[in-house]
Parts: C-alpha cells; structure tokens; sequence
C-alpha cells in the first residue's frame, strides 16, 4: 500500500511540477477533458483544382499561384491597404524618370534559397532572362517587353532600364524569382523543379500528389523569421457538397466559399465568414475565331438577352453587383459614366436581326444563311455558381431562339484541352485583376498567341488605348485613358461581362495572429480581413498551444 502511494506521488509531482512553474512565468492555461496533449499548428486549405506548375514564371491558374506564394518571394508586394508597393526581396529601390526610366533595386542580404544557398542579383537576371526566352512557355514577358536593359550592378543591386515611359513597371517585379543554380541548365518547361520547387519564401515544398494535396512546411530561415504554422496542406476537393462537409466537421480549416454557403456559415460557432470587394469580375468569354460572334450586335445581343441582375438576386444572393465592362466598378479606373447594358429580350431580337439571324424554318431557332445559330458554352466542374450561371445562361438564350449546349470539365482539362488550347465557342471563366489597371496581357492582340486573349481579341483603337495606358504616369491622364477603355469596351462586348463578386470564405476560429504588442511581448489578436486579402500575415498564423491536464 505504502509503495504504491509513494509512486503516486512521484508521477503526481513530475506531472504537476511544470504546471506550476509555467503559472509562476504567467502563462494561462487552458484546461480541457481527458485527452492526450496536442497542439497541431497546420493549416488546411480546400480547393476544387490541382495546381499546374509550381514555378512562377509558367503558372497561369489560381492553385498554382496560391502555392507559388507560399514558396517563392518577388522583389515587391503591395501592402496590406493596397496603396502602395513595399519592399519584399529588395530591401528599397530607386525610381529614374525620363524617357528611358529606370529602377535599381537594392536587395536583401543574408537571403537564403531553400537548399541553403545565398540569394543574389544573378537569380534576378536569370527570372527575367527565362521570362524573355522564346522557348519559355509563359504568359508573362509582355510585362518586360519594354526592358531596354537588364543588368547586375553587383551581387545585392540589379538594375533595370525601360525604352520608354511604363507605368505598371515596378508592379510586374511581384513575380517570384527563381534560383539560376538550380535551372540555369534546365528546360524550364520540362524541368522536374515544376513539381519540386525551392523558392525563398516562407514555406518550404514538402510533396505534391496529383489531385490529392500539396504539402508545404515552415521555412526556419525564412528572413522574416519562422512561420508560426508548422505546415499547410493543399487539399483538392472538386465537390462543393464534401468539401463543406470537410469544413463543418472540421476536417478543413480554410475555404472559398459559395453565395449559398455564406450566410449558414457565418453561424456556425467555431467558423468564421469572410467577404470583401473584388478585384475581379466573371465573365462570358466568345471566342473570336467562331464566325458566330464577329459581329459586334451579336455580342451585345447575347448580353441584352442574359438577366444579369436575377443572376446576382438569386445566384449570388446578393454578394455582388452587375458588372459593366472589364474593370471592376469600385476602383479608381473603372469608368462611373458606363452603365451595363440592360436585360432588354426586345432589343436582343433586333440586334440579331440586323446581324441576319431570323427563324426561317420555323423550328424555334434562328438561322443565317442555312445555319442555325448553336454553340457550346463551357466551364470548370466543382464551381456551383459558374455551373448555375450556366443553366440560366442556356435557358435564357433558348428563350432568345440560341441553342446552347452546356457542358462541364474537370479543372485541368478545362484549361489544357480547351483554354489554352483555344478550342471553345464560348467559355465561363473569372478574372482576378492587379490594383493596377493595366490588362494588357488579356485584351491586346499582340497577346492572342502567348498572352491571356485566348478568345483571340482584336480592336487597332483598343490596342492603341492598352499602350498609351502603358506610357502613362500621371493618375488623372490615366484615368482618362481608362474611362475610355471601359466605354469602348462596353460597347464591343468581346465578353458577356456578368458580375463583380464579393470575395468570400470560411476559417476556423481556432487561429490567431501572433504579434508583438507595444512592450515587445507576443500577444494574440483575431484575423481579421485586410483589402490585400485574410491570407496577408499568413506567416504570423497560429493555433494558440494548449496545455491539458489529464483527469
């Protein structure tokens, strides 16, 4: 009897022991049931596609890019109010005007690649050097076209001259920047580093298991200093149903989510729900090379014949507005005067009749010339708003005498086969635009080819438009170019400009910021949104360590 409560008390006071002396330090505690300790600093993300490449030069999809973030650092990030540009992985920079301006960057020192070699100025030239390449397949080099001159100053100073005026310049050095030691011998198209990546950033590559997750883990010598997450799991979820199940039985922690979620969200004690203004649009894409939508009155036709408004109302459910050309309409450079062109069936039957398209035979579909006006609308499959804008889409347009086959692609497919491939009548997709309102990646003609305009664009007054944009410095000459932009845009209807979505997800409320208060003492404090975004100070996420008492 003596020796077993002797024991006892041994294990009593080896238990208790660091409980006191954690109190004595001031550190709460928190006390939960009778499980085993634990503390997982994770964060797992959802997403309904895989990611594509994970190299920032070639990526074009939004998967691959929110992994790129996490992996790879660019020159210059905007701040958190979207105001102004700050220092990344240059330290500071110096701006020359002039008719050939110019930007020296000035870069951090003691920069470490995730294989522990120095980051220098060569990895600069060599990001843009790969850009520029001809053989490289990237969407990206119109943003460097201008580059007159691009030159290491010395290890920590690169310096690049423009050969004209380009306003958007210092913005483009955002892009991440690639290690030259690891793919200067390389085919940087092919190169097994598209899945394996070693950036500078925050987060270090872990694996990647094709349309399952991508894993990346805390880098430790991260300049900014460790991640307070240990690691971050990329889960790919193309079904909208169990992804939520995931989020309410906590097996996700973070999610876009969609109009019909939000509000059921927002009640849930242990979720928080987030919404902000977007910096972007979703859009109806017609593809330009179809004889079908070379006339502008067909285009505006298709437009007047789409009720907009009940698709925000009831698709939506009010988390945005009706969009009215290619800027979204609570930015500086979107033009207040351009209004959407109204749901107007009356009007869409006229236009399509002075474009020719009447129903001859009297088979409830219009025809021209023997040929009856059908085409085939696509989208990504695992979006329930573009799938149900698809359906209203297809009945409305039948209602006009258009026959509208709709049909849905896995996310890959979608770009790969059709996207990039340009192989579509007409396409479902979205925009997510820069502060700056510099586009022409999407809409100049120079980019059909290698660019973003892969409904194969082409207005001369547009393009001309798209580069005076470009040359521009001064705020209000700018905004006038723009205001132009979107009223001719307005008018040519390339797209069926749909609606400006308020950005929206979920997150658990079990993370927290940690920061320094004002006595340099880390304190916790709620996440809350910030206009560049609720993932800003990701690198300062954290579940707050519990210690727990077994009972």
């Amino acid at each position: 009897m003596d020796e077993r409560i002797s024991s006892l008390k041994i294990k009593t006071l080896l238990f208790i022991s660091p409980i006191l002396f954690l109190i004595l330090l001031g550190v709460n505690i928190v006390f939960v049931g009778s499980r085993p300790p634990q503390r997982v600093n994770q964060l797992i993300i959802s997403s309904i596609g895989d990611a594509s490449y994970l190299n920032p030069v070639l990526s074009q999809d939004s998967a691959s890019s929110e992994i790129n973030s996490f992996v790879f650092n660019g020159l210059i990030k905007y701040d958190r109010d979207l105001q102004s540009l700050v220092g990344e992985l240059a330290e500071s920079w110096k701006v020359k005007q002039g008719r050939e301006p110019e930007i020296t960057f000035f870069l951090r020192r003691g920069v470490l690649w995730h294989d522990g070699k120095q980051f220098t100025a060569h990895d600069v030239k060599f990001t843009y050097d790969k850009i520029m390449d001809e053989k490289t397949n990237t969407v990206r080099r119109s943003s460097y076209e201008l580059v007159k001159k691009a030159e290491v100053l010395d290890s920590h100073a690169f310096q690049v001259t423009y050969r004209q005026p380009f306003s958007p310049g210092l913005e483009t050095w955002g892009i991440g920047i690639i290690p030259k030691h690891l793919l200067e011998k390389e085919d940087i198209n092919t190169t097994p580093f598209n899945r394996k990546p070693i950036g500078t950033g925050p987060f270090r590559f872990v694996e990647w298991v094709t349309d399952e997750k991508i894993v990346v883990e805390a880098n430790p010598q991260y300049f900014e200093g460790r991640p307070h997450l240990d690691r971050i799991i990329y889960r790919i979820i193309p079904e909208t149903s169990l992804s939520e199940m995931e989020v309410l039985t906590r097996g996700i922690d973070y999610s876009g989510i969609y109009p019909h979620q939000f509000r059921r969200m927002s009640q849930v004690p242990f979720l928080g729900a987030y919404s902000q203004p977007s910096l972007g649009y979703t859009y109806i894409g017609y593809n330009q090379k179809n004889s079908l939508f070379q006339d502008k009155r067909v285009r505006q036709a298709l437009t007047h014949a789409i009720n907009r408004e009940e698709i925000v109302q009831y698709v939506l459910y009010g988390l945005g507005t009706v969009a009215s050309g290619p800027f979204p309409n609570h930015l500086w450079y979107s033009n207040p005067n351009v209004k959407p062109l109204p749901f107007d069936p009356k009007k869409a039957h006229q236009l399509l009749a002075e474009a020719g398209w009447k129903d001859t035979n009297g088979d409830g579909i219009l025809d021209r010339e023997g040929k009856s006006f059908r085409f085939t609308l696509i989208t990504n499959s695992g979006n329930e708003t573009r799938r149900d804008v698809g359906v209203l889409v297809q009945r409305q347009l039948r209602e006009l005498g258009i026959d509208v086959t709709f049909e849905l692609y896995e996310w890959s497919v979608f770009l790969k086969n059709f996207i990039n491939a340009k192989h579509f009548d007409a396409c479902i997709l979205g925009w997510a635009l820069s502060v700056d309102p510099d586009a022409y990646e999407i809409w100049h003609s120079s980019q059909i080819e290698k660019g973003f305009n892969f409904i194969s664009y082409k207005n001369p007054e547009l393009d001309r438009l798209w580069e005076e944009g470009r040359r521009e410095y001064e705020i209000e000459k700018r905004k006038q170019i723009y205001w132009r932009i979107h009223e001719r845009m307005a008018e040519d209807q390339p797209y069926t400009f749909l609606y400006v979505p308020l950005g929206i997800s979920s997150l658990q409320k079990k993370f927290f910021l940690a920061e320094k208060d004002w006595t340099g003492r880390e304190a916790l404090r709620e996440i809350k949104m910030e206009k560049a975004g609720l993932m800003y100070d990701l690198i300062k996420w954290t579940v707050p360590r519990e210690i727990v008492l077994e009972r």
